[in-house]
């Protein structure tokens, strides 16, 4: 506790850090998952019978590095690396909460957002499965969506 009142800026790098996560989401959604990597990406874009797809090796290692900075930074008292590691769990919390439930319907939860930025979230990511192909794509992003995403009103 005492490393938080001596840094209070630390508390602002959760944050940071979620925004940092989208940036990197998407480069890696698009240069990667939709480019060397889309092997592993690909069961994503496709219906799958089972409950895991080749694609949460990445949830899965955002996972354990968000982990890792938590329990150092925690035992290092509450440095850099604990507020980095918030913000990544804050992410991971966030897209599994939309993306993998809501979006996705992993989990069934009868949930229709009536918020219009959610909607376009919602809206982005189905023309993102609808037009995407391994080297091409649309609205890699998943937090950041343009107005144009907006669904008719």
């Amino acid at each position: 506790m005492q490393a938080l009142l001596s840094n209070p800026w630390y508390v602002f790098l959760a944050p940071c850090m979620f925004i940092v996560m989208e940036i990197i989401s998407i480069g890696m959604h698009k240069y990667l998952q939709h480019g060397p990597l889309w092997a592993l990406h690909e069961d994503h874009h496709r219906y799958t019978k089972g409950k895991w797809e080749k694609n949460d090796i990445f949830s899965f290692f955002f996972s354990i590095l968000s982990i890792l900075l938590l329990v150092t930074g925690f035992l290092g008292g509450l440095d850099i690396r604990f507020w980095l590691g918030i913000g990544m769990l804050c992410y991971g919390m966030g897209y599994f909460l939309y993306h993998d439930i809501v979006f996705h319907k992993r989990v069934k939860l009868h949930y229709r957002p009536n918020n219009r930025y959610l909607k376009r979230v919602i809206n982005a990511h189905r023309m993102h499965h609808q037009k995407s192909t391994d080297h091409d794509g649309v609205s890699f992003g998943f937090f950041f969506v343009g107005k144009k995403y907006d669904p008719a009103t």
